[in-house]
């Protein structure tokens, strides 16, 4: 069984995938979505909990330097609910704090071009999100 990392934005949803002993997580895809339809992305994480045998997800849950939890964070609680109800799966909500800066400094010393990072950016942000889990959980 596997875990998936999420990074959920406003119009594309990174995904991560963990290896089956759940030791290093690895880049999947990027799904588009419309977060005003909330269901928009169902039909692609069911096929991936399916195809990967998916046990938990673990969606970035923003917070603002303070601790305190704004607008984006919010999204990210309703999502993770959403992801419970629909897939039947525990989710886990995990602090992603600069975890977007992070994923384009570590593409800019790879030398990504912009418009490669631009397509990449969430699921190598949803890689980090899912990495720190893995690394503080087993």
């Amino acid at each position: 069984m596997r875990v998936i990392g999420l990074d959920v934005g406003s119009k594309t949803i990174g995904v991560a995938l963990s290896d089956a002993l759940k030791i290093t997580a690895q880049g999947l895809l990027t799904i588009n979505w419309n977060e005003e339809k909330i269901e928009s992305a169902d039909d692609k994480l069911k096929e991936i909990i399916k195809e990967y045998e998916v046990s938990h997800i673990v969606i970035g849950l923003p917070k603002h330097m303070n601790g305190s939890i704004g607008l984006r964070g919010e999204a990210s609680q309703r999502y993770a609910k959403h992801c419970e109800e629909v897939h039947g799966i525990s989710t886990s909500l995990w602090d992603e704090r600069l975890s977007t800066i992070a994923a384009e400094r570590m593409l800019i010393e790879a030398d990504v071009s912009r418009a490669k990072r631009k397509k990449v950016i969430d699921k190598t942000a949803a890689v980090l999100i899912l990495q720190s889990y893995l690394d503080q959980s087993f």
